[in-house]
């Protein structure tokens, strides 16, 4: 038993000799701070939408007036090879977003909607689509729509957007 309690020892002093209560204390806080802003962070939260409530649907997904599009400015990658929720082959989906709160007039709920833009190709040109409600000025980037949000993806090139359901909006 005295090895034992010896090497322990041994490797205990050895431990105290290299750190300190502060730096341990330093990497401790770090870890809390840091673990605690991760969920704050505004990317790829439309990923998040395949667990949500799936609303009452009606109406042509490749049209302007549709309840989705509410807040979009672009191509409709439906009319591009995508849908409303994928992008088209050959492009990439980018984790910045801007976002909306759009009436679907079926069931009578809003909705959040995250509008991706898809990237990678030259802009498709098919079903412009320009509605602004809610829409902000650039100095409230998650809420405007005339802002490239291609960032975060290999190309910045844009080709279309998608308007992903995220969830059901809460009244207060």
């Amino acid at each position: 038993m005295k090895l034992f309690d010896s090497l322990f020892e041994k490797r205990t002093r050895q431990l105290a000799q290299c750190s300190s209560r502060r730096g341990l204390l330093k990497s401790l806080g770090g870890l809390l701070v840091g673990g605690a802003a991760i969920p704050l962070l505004p990317v790829a939260r439309a990923a998040a939408a395949e667990g949500a409530a799936r609303p009452l649907e009606e109406g042509d997904p490749n049209s302007c007036d549709y309840w989705r599009y509410c807040a979009v400015d672009g191509f409709l990658c439906g009319c591009c090879g995508g849908s409303m929720n994928t992008c088209p082959p050959g492009t990439e989906m980018s984790p910045i977003t801007w976002i909306g709160t759009c009436h679907n007039p079926v069931d009578g709920r809003h909705y959040v909607i995250s509008y991706n833009d898809c990237c990678g190709k030259s802009s498709c040109g098919a079903c412009l689509c320009v509605r602004d409600e809610g829409d902000r000025p650039p100095y409230r980037p998650d809420k405007a729509n005339d802002i490239s949000w291609c960032l975060g993806t290999r190309s910045a090139a844009y080709h279309c957007t998608t308007a992903v359901l995220v969830g059901v909006a809460f009244e207060e």
